[in-house]
């Protein structure tokens, strides 16, 4: 089964964007099954106006109300809602370039900030990694105009994440050590970002033990780190940033850490001790990743049923998440090769991620 490691490593063998190795962007096959690509090129030339003042043509909305949309898309992201993410993004992105035009307030440019952002995961999640670097660049300048320390560190962590894909586990791992040093912990959330930052460079030092630049002691490091970042927060503590820092974030994390060094019996020996309601109370998309991590480790200690049984979890809490995540694609395939007689539930999965 082809690992985020695996894919990682051969294309920089062949000196090619792993995309092309994954198959990503997956696109459908029909007007209704492609509708959250159709979505792309409208996000695309609304950040690549971000810096010019547009003609709107008509009066944006007051920066009050496009704050309370960015808030609902943030959640719809958090929920792995791309196709309302991409439906709704591009006309945030204009008007609010208009006001940050305008006015040139950094309180605009935190929201522009917080726009790109969401671009950056959307363009990530369905493989459109041009878009997705693209989109961190333009995140860094407005990070650099919005008035808030985090802000930068924020678009390292973004930087990061996308080094991860290319196998970049060591430039990776220096870039959100050096974030990590900047941020100053004396805020919740601040401590946030350091926290997130830590199980960013938990996840990339893991990645790196399959090749031998990291040690496992730097995953698990990094993993406490974050443990006690999440310990000193406050019990009842806002989201900040949308990054989802929290005990049961962590937690996860920790299974995660364990997959992608290859220690799966760890993995679910982790995954064992997370209570149910732990696990209930986080947003789908994590909810999602979460199964489809344990459904690889299932699928390499050779649990075909128990694999399907996480698979099929991730596809109920996040769909369109799992059905465009290449890990959990790579899983229902490596299913359906292993079986002479594809169950119904399997072959449902395949056919809605039209893997054939």
């Amino acid at each position: 089964m082809a690992t985020p490691a695996f894919v990682a490593a051969v294309s920089t063998a062949l000196n090619v964007d792993p995309t092309e190795i994954s198959g990503q962007p997956y696109r459908g096959d029909s007007t209704a099954t492609d509708r959250v690509h159709a979505t792309i090129p409208e996000v695309r030339r609304a950040l690549d106006t971000i810096d010019v003042p547009p003609d709107l043509g008509m009066a944006p909305r007051p920066i009050a109300e496009l704050a309370r949309e960015i808030a609902r898309l943030r959640l719809a992201s958090k929920d792995a809602r791309h196709l309302q993410v991409g439906a709704s993004l591009p006309a945030v992105l204009t008007e609010l370039a208009f006001h940050a035009h305008t006015t040139d307030d950094p309180r605009v440019w935190r929201h522009v900030n917080a726009a790109q952002a969401l671009a950056v995961t959307l363009s990530r999640r369905l493989g459109y990694t041009d878009l997705a670097n693209s989109a961190i660049k333009d995140a860094s300048a407005s990070a650099a105009r919005g008035d808030d320390p985090n802000l930068p560190a924020l678009a390292q962590l973004s930087r990061a994440l996308m080094m991860m894909l290319y196998g970049s586990w060591v430039a990776g791992l220096n870039l959100v050590r050096a974030a990590a040093t900047r941020v100053d912990r004396d805020t919740p959330q601040a401590l946030a970002v350091h926290g997130a930052l830590q199980l960013r460079s938990a996840v990339l030092s893991a990645r790196g033990t399959q090749t031998g630049d990291t040690t496992e002691t730097e995953a698990w490091d990094h993993h406490e780190r974050a443990v006690d970042a999440a310990r000193q927060l406050p019990e009842r503590c806002q989201d900040w940033y949308a990054l989802q820092f929290n005990p049961a974030n962590v937690m996860i994390h920790g299974a995660a850490v364990a997959v992608e060094m290859g220690d799966y019996d760890e993995a679910l020996r982790r995954d064992s001790q997370i209570p149910g309601q732990t696990l209930a109370s986080l947003p789908a998309e994590r909810r999602a990743h979460h199964s489809i991590d344990m459904a690889r480790a299932h699928v390499e200690l050779e649990r075909m049923e128990k694999a399907l049984e996480n698979l099929l979890k991730a596809e109920k809490a996040a769909p369109q998440m799992t059905r465009y995540h290449p890990s959990a694609r790579s899983v229902t395939a490596h299913l359906v090769d292993h079986h002479r007689t594809i169950p119904e539930p399997l072959r449902g999965l395949a056919l809605r991620m039209q893997i054939s």
